[in-house]
């Protein structure tokens, strides 16, 4: 069980680290595209097409990630003024719903795949690209981020430390 563990955390710690190579080829493409503009050079087609399958991939492989390590955006005005029992069980409920929520998108972004699977659907920008491997970030990601959140509601950690404001 340990090795799989291990494995897990390996390859979510590997999709943060390609999520945040994306971004900096975000940075580098907008430089390239806006250089080549300037010099009245037409930027290659594929660098747009790029940028913005960049901008869901690097959302969605980074998101996992964020959940495990709490980078996400949360409020913790409410459970700052909560006595800690309460506390408790607010963060579990609050996890627990995250938990149904990315299971509905998962289960809804995996009928999305099966359904650009046997359509064959392409994406056609500057190539033609087979739509799924696009939409297969959903159920994959939604379904790790349900772990994640699953980690909040049964393991020891909260989500929610009962802190208000900026703590970094």
């Amino acid at each position: 069980m340990q090795q799989v563990t291990r494995l897990y955390t390996a390859f979510l710690y590997a999709m943060a680290f390609i999520s945040g190579a994306m971004l900096v080829w975000l940075m580098i493409s907008v430089v390239v595209s806006v250089l080549m503009r300037n010099l009245g050079v037409q930027p290659f087609a594929w660098l747009f097409t790029s940028s913005e399958y960049a901008l869901l991939y690097m959302t969605m492989l980074g998101a996992p990630w964020l959940v495990r390590v709490k980078g996400h955006v949360h409020i913790e005005l409410v459970t700052a003024g909560l006595p800690p029992s309460a506390r408790r069980v607010i963060s579990r409920l609050v996890a627990a719903l995250c938990v149904l929520v990315c299971l509905i998108l998962a289960w809804k972004g995996a009928e999305l795949v099966q359904t650009n699977i046997s359509r064959n659907d392409y994406d056609v920008r500057a190539y033609y690209f087979p739509r799924w491997l696009l939409t297969i970030s959903f159920p994959v990601c939604f379904g790790l981020m349900a772990i994640e959140f699953s980690r909040f509601v049964f393991g020891r950690e909260l989500m929610h430390s009962g802190e208000a404001g900026i703590h970094e």
